[in-house]
């Protein structure tokens, strides 16, 4: 019990912090957004506040759990591998026989919750990379014949199955963190030639596979409307502009302090998702730039935090680890927000820590978990160094 007190304490304040108030701002805005929708429908108004909690209870539990742990665990060949595998069959199953939300075939369904192979793909592809380079830079005598390609291809077809489901959010943020991790993880005279090729890549075949993809299936699609609704809203107010027509009402009506907390008129059914994906344009309603403006810069102190600590490290491990969660919850917000405000095409993708869904709170929570750990590890080794100072000089 005494050592269980003695990590804890060590936990970064400007990390856990940050992440518990969140948190809890999410189980209250979760349930101000749903009571009233699933009251008009029947149901219980408590229904969406009960599952979020639980999420929340096992998101904080798993990130400790994580925090405390030995990082190493994350690193065991076999299980990359195997998970890899896992992975790679739960895409291709939901594209299959997964359940259809908002016109992507992306979850499996188990009944009492259901399951988002892409978000957990985005945890993998941080302890799978970072460990990749890592081993490199820790074994320089090892050949280097397979450093990019045997991620490249892993990454690529990860990719592949995400988008084709079709989850456009999931597969860019995704992308992000693969692209910050491989230039944050090779050495300094390959990162020109690492663009390059890659630049050559996506224009090579990037972009007629997109195009043929772009036509044959998006023509009419809920994507379609989505970047249609974008490029000019008001003048699809009446279709597929009207989430992001109704999520401008919103935000206007809140002005600086908002109308109150409940007193949202856009969620009574105007505002699609309104306890998801427009959950923020909920709480600028109900509580004003004043309390969005709060929630960014929790955000931001999290993001800023964790570059800060990869950037202190000496061990490349946790330096890749920090970049790529830091490049997740840093794109994962900025699509979120973006799509509400309309300055990005709505993609679907949830506010960290805030909206509901137990996928998004489980990985983003076992991301932040990995940090806590980077920083309780670093404080250990700062600690020793600093013993042994003093011992020296006895």
């Amino acid at each position: 019990m005494r050592r269980l007190k003695e990590k804890m304490r060590q936990l970064d304040p400007w990390l856990l912090v940050p992440y518990l108030l969140l948190c809890a701002i999410g189980i209250v805005m979760v349930y101000s957004a749903s009571a009233a929708i699933r009251m008009q429908t029947g149901g219980s108004p408590t229904a969406y506040l009960f599952k979020q909690t639980i999420y929340v209870l096992l998101g904080v539990s798993g990130a400790l759990l994580i925090a405390n742990m030995n990082l190493n665990v994350f690193r065991d060949a076999r299980l990359l591998g195997y998970s890899a595998l896992a992975l790679l069959g739960s895409l291709i199953f939901v594209k299959g026989f997964g359940a259809a939300v908002n016109g992507a075939q992306g979850w499996i369904n188990l009944g009492i919750i259901s399951i988002q192979p892409a978000e957990v793909v985005k945890f993998y592809l941080v302890i799978y990379l970072a460990n990749h380079f890592a081993n490199y830079d820790e074994h320089p005598e090892a050949s280097h014949q397979h450093m990019y390609t045997r991620p490249a291809l892993l990454t690529g077809a990860l990719l592949f199955l995400i988008v084709i489901q079709p989850d456009t959010g999931g597969m860019a943020i995704n992308a992000a963190i693969a692209f910050v991790i491989f230039l944050a993880g090779a050495t300094a005279w390959k990162i020109g030639s690492l663009i390059l090729s890659s630049a050559l890549a996506v224009i090579m075949i990037g972009l007629p596979l997109a195009s043929n993809w772009i036509i044959d299936h998006w023509s009419g699609s809920y994507k379609a409307a989505r970047f249609v609704a974008y490029m000019n809203p008001f003048g699809t107010k009446n279709g597929a502009g009207a989430q992001l027509v109704n999520s401008y009402y919103a935000i206007s009506n809140g002005g600086l302090t908002g109308a109150g907390l409940g007193n949202s008129i856009q969620k009574m059914g105007y505002l699609p998702e309104p306890n998801t994906d427009f959950i923020l344009a909920v709480i600028a309603e109900e509580l004003g730039f004043v309390a969005v403006a709060l929630i960014l810069v929790l955000l931001a102190i999290l993001v800023c935090r964790i570059i800060i600590l990869g950037a202190r490290t000496n061990e490349m491990y946790e330096g890749l680890l920090c970049y790529g969660v830091a490049t997740f919850l840093a794109v994962e917000t900025a699509f979120n927000v973006g799509g509400v405000s309309g300055l990005l095409p709505i993609t679907g993708v949830t506010l960290p820590f805030i909206s509901y869904g137990g996928s998004s709170m489980l990985v983003l929570s076992a991301s932040l978990g990995l940090i806590l750990n980077v920083s309780r590890r670093q404080k250990e080794r700062a600690a020793l160094a600093k013993l042994e100072g003093e011992m020296a000089h006895v």
